[in-house]
């Protein structure tokens, strides 16, 4: 789910920030630069890992700042295709269920790939799984708001989205900007057209997966049918022990 993602970056530090030490400046410079924003082909960036490499830093003419050309490991979220991951539904629409895992909420479940039957109520704003039983019946499992679900990684989309402005409003800090550039490090500003920059397509439509309520009621039924049936046996055999004797 997470990987070590392997960058280079030309850092550039302010002069009032000399007095302090240089892979320290440059550790929080990457780190403001780079955390919880989106690099194209590379995944949501989350942490910096470590630095490998710092090269000569040179002044250029009209600029009192340093540059440095760094090569550095960068901790980067970007779920292999095929992991299973827990994960609470954030809402619910035709498009199909929405997931969150807390630091990153785009996630989607399509219909197609929901559990088989499942229809969507438009007044409760949920799915609902149409579980058949062995009467030939069936009881509805919905998927609420909140739940916890376990899903399976089946896709990812990226979308490269260009910086545009100056805007002509503030943009609400919980905008979501992409980068550019095929794996070093860019920087954020207004995505274009409200672009998501990289969402994941996920699956629950196979055994086990799907809400962690669903298993464990589940589990439970399959534990008291295995109980009273044991007793079943236990009963009996003291019956014919008795009739032996």
């Amino acid at each position: 789910m997470f990987v070590l993602a392997e960058l280079k970056d030309n850092v550039r530090i302010a002069p009032e920030l000399f007095g302090l030490k240089l892979p320290e400046a440059i550790k929080d410079e990457i780190n403001r630069k780079l955390a919880n924003k989106v690099l194209l082909n590379v995944g949501l960036c989350i942490a910096l890992k470590d630095i490998v490499k710092l090269g000569d830093s040179i002044i250029l003419p009209g600029d009192g700042a340093s540059h440095t050309e760094v090569n550095f490991r960068y901790i980067v979220f970007r779920p292999i295709i095929g992991d299973v991951i827990t994960g609470k539904i954030r809402s619910c629409s035709r498009e199909g269920v929405h997931i969150t895992l807390g630091f990153f909420d785009d996630i989607l479940i399509p219909p197609s790939a929901l559990q088989h039957p499942s229809r969507y109520e438009e007044a409760e704003q949920a799915w609902v799984w149409e579980y058949p039983l062995e009467d030939g019946n069936t009881h509805d499992l919905y998927m609420d708001i909140g739940e916890s679900i376990k899903f399976r990684v089946s896709g990812e989309v990226f979308e490269e989205s260009s910086p545009i402005g100056p805007p002509d409003q503030e943009v609400p800090s919980s905008a979501v900007s992409g980068t550019s550039g095929g794996g070093g490090a860019g920087t954020s500003g207004v995505t274009e057209g409200n672009k998501t920059p990289y969402r994941i397509v996920a699956a629950i439509n196979e055994s086990g997966l799907g809400l962690l309520s669903w298993w464990v009621q589940q589990n439970q039924e399959e534990e008291d049918e295995e109980g009273e049936e044991e007793e079943q046996e236990d009963e009996a055999e003291q019956d014919s022990g008795g009739e032996n004797e």
